[in-house]
């Protein structure tokens, strides 16, 4: 028996039914949305981070194998397992191009959030990012996902201009999911240079989407954030 089929029978019986049925309407699992079809346990993240360090030690193909899950919830511990890798002195190369060749898998936005930054972003911060600019352009919701959010790694070492790139390629995205991942990463600038945000919204804000403006001023002071949303300035 594999590694990762003995992980998934324990994720299994910790199965919660009621939990389970209030994250397939939270994550928008129904005909038409964003998550359609997705299948949960009903287990939480602070759970499957602790089951990720109970596994670390896990062959690279065994996470990739829970990858392949139709079960949420082992996706997301998958993720977690790699991007623990590659930061723990895993091979990361293999690590990032198992990831990129999984996309189809990661295929929610908590399931980007909690791996994009830690694998594509570290993968690339020493190294050229213009795939980011290739995946920003994908027809797949999720990889234009990916491509904004693994700028979060830059921008915790205060380095904008590919955030900045990459929300100007995703600026008339129509998806509300990516108005918030390009509005939060936005707001991420802010908080370590809020010049360098403003200068990027003042020739914008007009026409970004008004969910992507919202969470780009969240921050703001009263009195500017509402100047913003008046278009005042």
């Amino acid at each position: 028996m594999s590694e990762a089929i003995k992980i998934t029978r324990q994720l299994k019986a910790l199965e919660n039914k009621i939990a389970a049925e209030h994250a397939r309407r939270f994550f928008k699992t129904g005909p038409g949305q964003y998550g359609e079809g997705d299948l949960f346990l009903g287990i939480t993240t602070p759970v499957l981070r602790k089951l990720a360090k109970e596994h670390r030690g896990i062959a690279l193909g065994d996470a990739v194998e829970l990858l392949q899950s139709p079960l949420h919830e082992v996706r997301l511990l998958a993720l977690l397992l790699m991007a623990h890798q590659y930061d723990h002195g895993g091979n990361k190369m293999a690590i990032y191009r198992a990831y990129l060749a999984n996309t189809h898998r990661i295929n929610n936005w908590d399931l980007v959030d909690v791996s994009a930054a830690q694998i594509v972003g570290a993968h690339l911060f020493e190294r050229p990012r213009a795939p980011l600019c290739k995946t920003a352009k994908s027809k797949s919701l999720w990889e234009r996902r990916i491509a904004i959010i693994a700028t979060f790694y830059f921008i915790r070492r205060n380095q904008f201009d590919d955030t900045l790139a990459i929300a100007d390629l995703l600026l008339n995205d129509k998806e509300d999911l990516m108005h918030k991942a390009v509005g939060w990463m936005l707001r991420e600038v802010g908080k370590r240079d809020l010049k360098v945000e403003e200068k990027f919204l003042l020739t914008r804000y007009k026409q970004m989407p008004r969910t992507m403006l919202r969470y780009a001023i969240e921050r703001f002071p009263e009195s500017k954030r509402l100047a913003y949303l008046h278009g005042r300035l």
